[in-house]
């Protein structure tokens, strides 16, 4: 994974791709895990994947210099069917479970705070959200029902993003 802070070259036309969560809880590690196979997958110069854990404020700062940003996390919606893969744009956004933060504002809460406070964001952001089972539980390994479905998801996934970059 590339580290962001330090380059020295501008960011200004490449996109960043942020898998976001916690590889050790489960399901919740599905975001790191996809962007790691997508960076395998697909080595394109203009592309920078990276990972982090951290939402609200601090993603602004993250996230600001990239002309897009592509960030793929989990979710858990109240009627999700697990596996299910959603994109949204912040203008139609669903809070992931890492975009949001209980000791903190919202992803959308941020952005529009950057927005007000005249901070640069980028032009374009796309959320991949997958809809999980557990996330709070200590395990590297995906629970059986996102296990099992996980070529599906993976494929469906790659789609999505090959249409966005």
């Amino acid at each position: 994974m590339a580290l962001i802070n330090s380059l020295n070259e501008s960011n200004d036309n490449k996109i960043l791709v942020l898998g976001m969560g916690n590889d050790i809880l489960t399901d919740d590690g599905i975001g790191i895990k996809i962007t790691k196979v997508l960076e395998e997958k697909f080595p394109v110069p203009n592309i920078i994947y990276d990972t982090l854990s951290l939402g609200g404020l601090e993603i602004i700062e993250y996230i600001k210099d990239f002309k897009t940003v592509i960030i793929i996390d989990a979710i858990k919606t109240l009627n999700g069917i697990p596996g299910e893969v959603y994109k949204f744009v912040p203008e139609d956004f669903k809070e992931t479970l890492h975009l949001s933060n209980i000791h903190d504002i919202s992803f959308l809460t941020s952005l529009k705070l950057a927005k007000e406070l005249d901070i640069k964001s980028p032009e374009n952001i796309y959320i991949i959200a997958v809809e999980i089972v557990e996330d709070m539980v200590f395990s590297d390994e995906f629970t059986p029902q996102i296990q099992e479905k996980y070529p599906k998801i993976l494929k469906e996934v790659e789609e999505l993003f090959l249409k966005l970059i």
